[in-house]
C-alpha cells in the first residue's frame, strides 16, 4: 500500500531527472523506470518550477510524521528531506545564486568543512623533508621520489586486476555480495578526475581510470577499493539489493551527485580502502603482489608507504585551495601554485585539479572530510573492544541503509 512518503520519493526522483535536463552532471546514476527519464526530457520543467515543487515536498514530509514508523522509515524520511533541501540549493546555484565555499558545502552535503592554516601544512612538509633526499623544495623532492613508483602503461591492466581481485576477496569475506554483481574497467583520457564509477543498475558498474597523467603504484589499491570493492560498486549494489529491490524504494535508483548522499558515498569509498587493506597489511600485499606485477622494487614498498602516510596528512591542502579559489580570494594560477607547494602535485596534476574545482566546486570535501566522518562513525559504533568483523558489520550497515552525514557527524572529534 502506497504511503505519503512513497509519493514524495517518486516525486523526488522525477524532479532529480528534471534537474538533470539542465545540469548534465547532476544525475550520476539512474536505473529506475525508463519512462520517467523520457518524460523529464520530453517535457522539461523550468528551474523555478523544480525549486517550487522540491520546497513543497519538503513541507509535505515535515507534515507527514508517523509516530509508529520504524527506524528505517524515519531514516528514509530524513534522507529524502536532506536530498530535497540540497536539490533546492543546487537549482538556485544553477540560476545564478552565489554561496561562499563553506556555506555551499554545508547546504549541499550536510557537513561543515574544517579550516586548516597554512602553518599546518608547513609543519607536515618539515617532517616530510627529513624523509626525502635532497636540498631543493620538498615538493620537488617528493615528485622526483614518487616518479620512481609509476606503473608502466603496459602493466596497468595486470596491476589493477591484481588489486581488484584482492579487494573483492577481502570484501566478500565480510559482506555477502549480490549474486551476479560485476563491473568492467575502462582506461580513458582527458578527464578532470582520476577514476569514476558509473553504476548501471542490476548490480553492474563501469569503472573508468584516467590515464592522462602517470599512475603511481598506490593508486591501484586506492582506485580498486574506492571505485570497486568495497567502495562505490558495493555501496550502490547493496542499496539496490536492500532498498530498491528489498523495500521498493525508488529514490535509491537515483544518485544525485550534488547531494548529501555523495559525502556518504565518497567517504565510505575512501574509508573502504583502509577497511580492506589496513596499513601494515597493505604494505605487505603491495610488496609481495603489486610491486612485482608492476616491475617495481619490492624491497622499497615499506619505505614508500611510510612516506605516503605522511603525505596523507596534507590531504586537506586541496580543500584550502578550493576554498580560496572558489571564494575569489585567489586566481587559478595562485591555486595551482598552492596545490604544488602543499598538496605536492606536479604542475599538470594541479591544473587537472583546478578543472575539478571548476566543474564540481565544493564537492572536494566529500573525499577527506567524508572519510574522516565515516571512519569516526564506524570505529565509535563498533565499540571499544573492536574486532575487524565488528567494523565490517557496521560498515556494511552504513552501505545498505539511508544514512545522512549529519547523523554521523557528531562522532567526529572536534578539530
Amino acid at each position: 500500500m502506497s504511503t505519503p512518503v512513497d509519493h514524495v520519493a517518486e516525486s523526488y526522483v522525477k524532479l532529480a531527472l528534471a534537474v538533470g535536463v539542465h545540469d548534465p552532471d547532476y544525475v550520476d546514476a539512474y536505473y529506475g523506470p525508463a519512462t520517467w527519464k523520457t518524460e523529464a526530457e520530453a517535457s522539461p520543467l523550468a528551474l523555478t518550477d523544480i525549486e517550487r515543487h522540491a520546497t513543497e515536498l519538503v513541507i509535505e514530509l515535515e507534515r507527514d510524521v508517523t509516530a509508529e514508523a520504524s527506524d528505517l522509515v524515519r531514516m528514509r524520511r530524513t534522507y529524502l528531506r536532506k536530498q530535497l533541501e540540497a536539490m533546492v540549493v543546487r537549482v538556485r546555484l544553477l540560476q545564478g545564486m552565489k554561496l561562499p565555499f563553506d556555506d555551499e558545502a554545508r547546504a549541499l552535503y550536510d557537513a561543515t568543512p574544517p579550516v586548516h592554516t597554512e602553518q599546518h601544512f608547513k609543519d607536515v612538509l618539515e617532517r616530510l623533508a627529513a624523509m626525502l633526499p635532497g636540498d631543493d623544495p620538498v615538493a620537488a623532492r617528493y615528485i622526483r621520489y614518487r616518479s620512481e613508483f609509476v606503473i608502466p602503461p603496459e602493466k596497468l591492466a595486470a596491476v589493477f586486476a591484481g588489486a581488484i581481485a584482492a579487494g573483492k576477496q577481502r570484501t566478500a569475506e565480510h559482506i555477502p555480495l549480490p549474486a551476479g554483481e560485476s563491473f568492467v574497467v575502462e582506461f580513458v583520457t582527458d578527464k578532470p578526475w582520476s577514476g569514476y564509477n558509473w553504476y548501471k543498475g542490476n548490480f553492474h558498474s563501469v569503472i573508468q581510470v584516467n590515464t592522462s597523467l602517470p599512475i603511481y603504484i598506490d593508486r591501484a589499491v586506492d582506485l580498486a577499493c574506492h571505485e570497486g570493492y568495497p567502495g562505490h560498486h558495493v555501496y550502490n549494489a547493496l542499496l539496490e539489493q536492500s532498498l530498491v529491490r528489498g523495500h521498493g524504494w525508488p529514490e535509491f535508483s537515483m544518485y544525485a551527485l550534488f547531494s548529501p548522499q555523495s559525502l556518504i558515498a565518497e567517504g565510505s569509498a575512501n574509508y573502504g580502502i583502509e577497511m580492506a587493506f589496513p596499513d601494515a597489511d597493505r604494505a605487505e600485499f603491495e610488496r609481495t603482489t603489486l610491486f612485482p606485477l608492476a616491475g617495481l622494487p619490492a624491497d622499497r614498498a615499506g619505505e614508500y608507504y611510510a612516506v605516503q602516510a605522511l603525505v596523507h596528512e596534507l590531504s586537506y591542502a586541496g580543500n584550502e585551495a578550493a576554498r580560496r579559489y572558489l571564494n575569489g580570494e585567489t586566481d587559478a594560477d595562485a591555486a595551482a601554485d598552492w596545490l604544488q607547494r602543499y598538496a605536492l602535485m606536479t604542475p599538470a596534476a594541479a591544473r587537472q585539479r583546478i578543472r575539478f574545482f571548476d566543474k564540481y566546486r565544493s564537492y572536494v570535501i566529500n573525499y577527506n572530510l567524508g572519510q574522516d566522518i565515516v571512519k569516526a562513525y564506524v570505529e565509535r559504533a563498533s565499540g571499544p573492544n573492536v574486532q575487524a568483523g565488528d567494523r565490517w558489520s557496521v560498515f556494511a550497515g552504513l552501505l545498505s541503509t539511508p544514512m545522512v552525514p549529519s547523523a554521523l557527524y557528531d562522532t567526529l572529534d572536534e578539530r
